[in-house]
C-alpha cells in the first residue's frame, strides 16, 4: 500500500513553470517587475530640478558616512559590488565586481606603478542621454563613486573623460570636484580615511570612437583615438602604461549607494543575472520623452506607457522600437508586447539592452531611411584602422542609401547581409558589430518593406544594374560586369 506523502515530497510543475505541490490551491503569483518606488531611486535630481552642488547633494544622502565605506577596505567594497549583481551600464553588461577585481591580483602591492580609474563619460551614441543627466544633476554621485570605486581597486586617481560637447555638464562636474576638494572629501586623506585620491577631468573632442575604452585611453595620452589590440588588457597595461579600469558613469555612480544600503537591497530588483535599477532614456514617437530610473526587467510596453504616456497615436500605431541605442537591432511590435528590459530577455529577442536608450518609431517612420541614417553615422565615426570596418561601413552606407530609394535588386539584400557578416566580429573594437546589427535587424523583421520598395522602383524605372545604375545609364554593349544586372528581367513579387 502506498504511504501518504507530505505536500513537499510530491510536486507538479504548473503551466506557468512554477513548482506546485498537491497542497497548493493556486499557482504562486508571477513576479512582476517595474514600479520602482521613489525611496528606492538612486538618482533623485533628474533634469537638475534641485541644487546640484555639495549642499544639495548632502541633503539627498550623498557623502553620508563615506569614510566608513573607505575604511572597510578594498575586498569588502569589491565583494559588495559582486554580491549586488551590478553589470556594466555602458552597453557590454560585464559583471562590474569581477572587472574591478582584476587590478587586485595577488601581490599587487609589489607593483610600484600608479593605478588609475578612468570613467567613460563620452556619451555620443544617438538616442543615449542618461549619463548626461547624471553629470548635470547628480555630479557628486559620480565624484563619490570615483572615490569608492577607486578604493575598491586601490587606484591613486580617476580621470573622467567627458564628451567635448557637454559644456554645462563639464562645468557642473568641475564645480563638484572643487567643492569636494575644499571640503576634504578628495585629495590627501580623503574623507579623513587616510586614503589619498585625486580626480581629474579630461575633455573629449567629438570622436565617437573614443567611447571605446582603449581609444579613450589613447586620447587621454594625447594620441589619436584609435582602439588598441588586446591583450594586453587595460588592467595590466592601461593609461600611461599603468594598471587601469575603465567604467561607465552610471556604473561608478551607483557604487556608494550599493555599499551604504547593502548588496542584497540592490540585488532584490530585477531578475537573476539582471539585478538592480537602471536609467532608461526614451525618445522618439512617445507623448512624453524622458529619462527615468526604473527596475531592471520591467516590461518594455509598461516602461513606455507608464513613464512616457504611451506611443503617439496609441500602441497599435507602433512600428518598432530600438531598445538599447542605435547599435542594437530593432524590434517589431509583436516582440515589444512581451519583452523585458534586461540583458537576457532582449538577447533572446535577438536585440540588446545596450545603453538603455529606447527609440520608439510609429507607423509614420520610414524604417529603411532610419537605419540608413545609422549606417551614415557609423561610416562617419569609423576611425579607419581596421579594413573590414573602414571599407565595410562605406559599402553598407552606400547600399542602404540605395535601399531607401529602392534602387537595386532583391538579391542585393542578401549581398548586404553577407557584407554585414564580413564586418561583424572582424575588427579590433565593437564599432563594426554596431554598424552591422541595425541592418541585420531591419532585414530580419522588415525585409518585405525593403523588397516592396525595390519592386516599386523597378516597375517605374525599369531594369537596374547591380550598384544602382539604371539601364538607360549603362551601355548595354559593355561586357559583364559593367552591365551586370541590366539584362535581368524586372523583378516580379516573390522573385529575385
Amino acid at each position: 500500500m502506498l504511504k501518504a506523502s507530505s505536500s513537499s515530497s510530491i510536486a507538479l510543475r504548473s503551466a506557468s513553470g512554477h513548482l506546485r505541490t498537491f497542497a497548493t490551491a493556486v499557482d504562486p503569483p508571477v513576479r512582476r517587475y517595474g514600479g520602482l518606488k521613489d525611496q528606492d531611486r538612486i538618482f533623485t535630481n533628474a533634469y537638475c530640478r534641485h541644487d546640484h552642488g555639495l549642499k544639495g547633494a548632502k541633503s539627498r544622502g550623498d557623502w553620508h558616512r563615506t569614510k566608513d565605506i573607505l575604511l572597510k577596505g578594498d575586498s569588502w567594497i569589491i565583494q559588495q559590488i559582486k554580491d549586488s549583481g551590478l553589470r556594466g551600464r555602458g552597453g557590454a553588461g560585464f559583471p562590474s565586481g569581477l572587472k574591478w577585481s582584476f587590478m587586485n591580483k595577488p601581490n599587487w602591492q609589489e607593483d610600484k606603478r600608479p593605478r588609475y580609474l578612468v570613467v567613460n563619460a563620452d556619451e555620443g551614441e544617438p538616442g543615449t542621454c542618461k549619463d548626461r543627466e547624471i553629470l548635470r544633476g547628480d555630479p557628486h554621485k559620480l565624484v563619490e563613486g570615483c572615490l569608492v570605486a577607486g578604493r575598491g581597486m586601490n587606484a591613486n586617481a580617476a580621470y573622467i573623460y567627458i564628451r567635448g560637447e557637454f559644456v554645462q555638464e563639464a562645468n557642473h562636474l568641475n564645480q563638484a570636484i572643487a567643492e569636494a576638494y575644499k571640503d576634504g572629501l578628495l585629495g590627501p586623506n580623503a574623507c579623513g580615511s587616510g586614503y589619498s585620491f585625486d580626480v581629474y577631468v579630461h575633455r573629449g573632442a567629438g570622436a565617437y570612437i573614443c567611447g571605446e575604452e582603449t581609444a579613450l585611453i589613447e586620447s587621454i595620452e594625447g594620441k589619436q583615438g584609435k582602439p588598441r589590440l588586446k591583450p594586453p588588457f587595460p588592467a595590466d597595461v592601461g593609461l600611461f602604461g599603468c594598471p587601469t579600469t575603465v567604467a561607465n558613469v552610471e556604473t561608478v555612480a551607483v557604487a556608494p549607494t550599493i555599499c551604504r544600503r547593502g548588496a542584497p537591497w540592490f540585488a532584490g530588483f530585477g531578475r537573476a543575472r539582471n539585478q538592480g535599477t537602471k536609467l532608461f532614456c526614451i525618445s522618439g514617437h512617445v507623448n512624453n520623452p524622458c529619462v527615468v530610473e526604473e527596475e531592471m526587467s520591467i516590461p518594455l510596453r509598461e516602461l513606455i506607457e507608464k513613464h512616457c504616456g504611451g506611443v503617439r497615436g496609441g500602441w497599435d500605431n507602433l512600428l518598432g522600437i530600438i531598445p538599447g541605442g542605435c547599435s542594437v537591432p530593432v524590434l517589431p511590435i509583436k516582440d515589444c508586447e512581451t519583452v523585458l528590459m534586461d540583458y537576457d530577455s532582449l538577447k533572446d529577442a535577438q536585440s540588446g539592452l545596450g545603453t538603455g536608450a529606447v527609440i520608439v518609431m510609429d507607423k509614420s517612420t520610414d524604417i529603411i531611411a532610419a537605419i540608413a541614417r545609422f549606417s551614415s553615422f557609423y561610416k562617419h565615426e569609423s576611425c579607419g584602422q581596421c579594413t573590414p570596418c573602414r571599407e565595410g561601413t562605406t559599402w553598407m552606407m552606400n547600399m542602404m542609401d540605395r535601399m531607401v530609394e529602392g534602387r537595386g535588386h532583391r538579391r542585393e539584400i542578401d549581398m548586404l547581409l553577407e557584407l554585414t557578416k564580413q564586418v561583424e566580429g572582424r575588427t579590433i573594437c565593437a564599432l563594426g558589430d554596431a554598424a552591422a546589427w541595425p541592418i541585420q535587424g531591419l532585414m530580419r523583421h522588415f525585409r518585405p518593406e525593403v523588397e516592396a520598395r525595390i519592386d516599386a522602383f523597378r516597375s517605374k524605372h525599369g531594369n537596374v544594374a547591380f550598384g544602382g545604375r539604371l539601364a538607360s545609364e549603362v551601355d548595354d554593349t559593355l561586357a559583364v560586369p559593367d552591365n551586370l544586372g541590366v539584362r535581368l528581367p524586372v523583378d516580379a513579387p516573390g522573385t529575385v
